[in-house]
């Protein structure tokens, strides 16, 4: 990831959970918030209760994955989660993908096209 860390401290998740402004779909939850740098830090929650650790791990990577590839599209200096919801554990990566850069535009966390 060219300009991106990742989120893993446990304060920092819940930080973003009480202060961040947040946005949510039937596939994800967003909480964003500036962070102050010219670096993103993204962290991902998928529950234990969608499933097992296969599934889990399998739907991560595709998250990171959706991440990686339009990383360009996305604003400098931000924290933000993404949650997955139970829809999320079944859906096809075209519609991952879809609905999680949908969600990102509507949090405000991806450049404007008109730049």
């Amino acid at each position: 990831m060219l300009f991106s860390g990742s989120l893993k401290e446990n304060y920092l998740f819940r930080r973003l959970y009480r202060r961040g402004t947040s946005a949510a779909n039937a596939f994800f939850v967003i909480y964003c918030r500036p962070n102050g740098t010219a670096k993103n830090r993204v962290g991902l929650t998928v529950s234990g209760k969608l499933g097992g650790a296969v599934q889990r791990n399998r739907l991560r990577r595709r998250l990171r994955e959706i991440y990686r590839l339009h990383e360009q599209e996305f604003s400098s200096g931000w924290d933000f989660v993404v949650v997955a919801r139970t829809r999320a554990m079944t859906a096809p990566y075209a519609v991952l993908e879809r609905e999680y850069l949908a969600l990102a535009r509507r949090s405000g966390l991806c450049r404007s096209e008109e730049a």
